[in-house]
């Protein structure tokens, strides 16, 4: 018979103290990662903020976020609330916390006891390469340098009611609602700022950048991403009678150029309403100028500061309303390549629909070579413009092209206007000029104005007016490669749809039409 092992049982006491002594560790262990948890979220009331709009809380807002940063990180929270505040220091692996009905206020000197850091020393301000704003980061009502990790979110506000919109160095004031520099792993998400100052975010230096859902109503620039790579850019509405809404820049700031590239822009509306009146739901449009004298703006443009590069960007489905149009410049010596522009929807634009440009200031270094402009897609796009003193612009400088540009399904429907003495119209060369349309005066064309340019693609292009405009749709000066594909354009009797000075091999294939034509080169003609 074969022999059996015989296993001893546990007894029923035994198992019971097994069991107990299981679930003592567990809740030992769940309590600490309780407590772990709580640790890692740090309230600002805890450390002495009021947020009641009287006292001063910077304070106690960098208090909790030194606590934090010490113990590793963590997320320092502001419940509902007004902060009133001098400068606040982030720090790596912080996340500031706005809660709903959370509200930071800049504080001004004049009226509080205290002040916003002093500017950091940059020896590169003095070269003027840049203006003092665009150079110093540490007088802002928040900001971070040599940082990673760090995330401003949540459906609070900034109010940026002590802040000064312009960047000059007025001791103890601040000029930024948000200032960034050489920066890793960002995160801005879901706040609103109103009267953001010279500027509502400055990100200078920043790699990997992540900007999403924001509502920005200011009087001065939105956004500016200045020498960043790794950018996402979405679901932002961004209101700026006075400035640009979102501007890429390549600045001397850092002391070296650095390129901004590997940026994504999407699902973005801009627009130049009355300040305020975007937050406040009543969109008012009464304001004319902006202060550079120009129309009101809030576009989005790439350039200004240009020195290094800019490079594959995309722009896709935005809508720009009651503002000037996209504007895309390299005038320091900027490379400008491999960027698309898709799904636009552009509504009573105050100057130029498209204002890409390649000139020759050259603000920086002695030894600055003049950049170059290439490889441009833009496709679908709706436009309709209502200021006869323009057209869009396209242009390089002698002996320096802009290149490669490929526009696809565009439809502009302006207001019209243009007279038989603006047609005749010379646009001046400006080669050192600061880039903006209304530099260059009237525009001769209501639809594209192209000089000093090479492979210009244009297909299944409409324009219209609404009111008679003697102005031709076209002028091309000092191109090389020009090709049109399905063009229908409106004009007024007797007046030309193309007119062509110093252009070579263009062709043309007008739409419903089987009419084809090639020119090899003309000195002058009108077609």
């Amino acid at each position: 018979m074969r022999k059996t092992t015989q296993y001893p049982c546990l007894s029923t006491q035994r198992l019971s103290l097994l069991l107990a002594l299981f679930f003592l560790i567990f809740y030992q262990f769940s309590v600490a990662m309780v407590q772990k948890d709580k640790r890692a979220f740090y309230n600002v009331m805890d450390y002495g903020a009021n947020g009641d709009g009287i006292h001063l809380d910077h304070i106690a807002i960098n208090g909790a976020i030194d606590v934090a940063a010490a113990a590793g990180g963590g997320t320092v929270v502001l419940p509902a609330g007004t902060y009133l505040c001098f400068s606040i220091r982030l720090k790596s692996n912080i996340t500031l916390y706005l809660s709903p009905g959370a509200t930071i206020v800049a504080a001004h000197k004049d009226e509080h006891p205290g002040q916003y850091d002093t500017p950091e020393p940059n020896p590169w301000a003095d070269l003027k390469y840049q203006d003092f704003g665009h150079s110093h980061f540490r007088n802002s009502l928040i900001w971070g340098e040599h940082l990673e990790n760090i995330a401003i979110v949540g459906t609070g506000m900034i109010y940026g009611k002590g802040l000064q919109k312009w960047g000059d160095p007025t001791p103890g004031l601040g000029n930024k609602s948000i200032a960034l520099k050489e920066c890793r792993n960002v995160v801005l998400k879901d706040f609103s700022i109103l009267q953001g100052g010279h500027f509502g975010i400055l990100a200078t230096g920043i790699d990997n950048l992540t900007i999403t859902n924001l509502k920005i109503d200011t009087n001065r620039d939105a956004i500016n991403i200045d020498g960043c790579r790794h950018v996402r850019v979405s679901d932002c509405l961004l209101n700026s009678p006075n400035d640009d809404a979102l501007v890429l820049k390549s600045s001397y700031a850092l002391g070296r150029p650095i390129p901004t590239e590997h940026v994504t822009v999407q699902n973005c509306s801009v627009f130049g309403y009355d300040e305020g009146t975007f937050l406040d739901g009543t969109f008012q449009k009464t304001q004319k100028q902006a202060p550079d004298k120009g129309v009101v703006t809030g576009r989005i443009k790439f350039g200004t500061e240009s020195n290094a590069a800019f490079r594959h960007i995309t722009i896709t489905n935005c809508t720009f309303e009651h503002c000037r149009g996209l504007a895309l410049e390299t005038v320091d010596g900027a490379v400008l390549e491999n960027i698309t522009v898709s799904n636009i929807v552009m509504n009573d634009i105050l100057n130029a629909p498209f204002f890409f440009r390649l000139g020759r200031r050259m603000r920086g270094p002695d030894d600055l070579q003049i950049g170059t402009f290439k490889r441009v897609l833009v496709d679908n796009v709706v436009i309709t413009a209502s200021n006869p003193v323009y057209g869009s612009m396209l242009m390089g400088i002698p002996g320096h092209d802009v290149e490669d540009i490929r526009l696809s399904n565009i439809w502009i429907r302006i207001t019209g206007g243009g007279t038989v003495e603006q047609a005749k119209t010379v646009v001046p060369e400006l080669e050192e000029s600061y880039p903006d349309p209304q530099e260059f005066g009237e525009i001769p064309a209501y639809g594209f104005f192209i000089r000093h340019a090479k492979n210009v693609y244009m297909d299944n292009i409409t324009l219209e007016f609404e009111n008679p405009d003697y102005r031709p749709p076209f002028i091309l000066e000092n191109v090389k490669g020009a090709f049109f594909n399905n063009i229908t354009v409106q004009t007024m009797p007797g007046v030309a749809k193309f007119v062509l000075k110093d252009v070579e091999d263009f062709h043309l294939k007008e739409n419903n039409s089987k009419r084809q034509m090639r020119l090899k080169k003309v000195k002058a003609k009108s077609l």
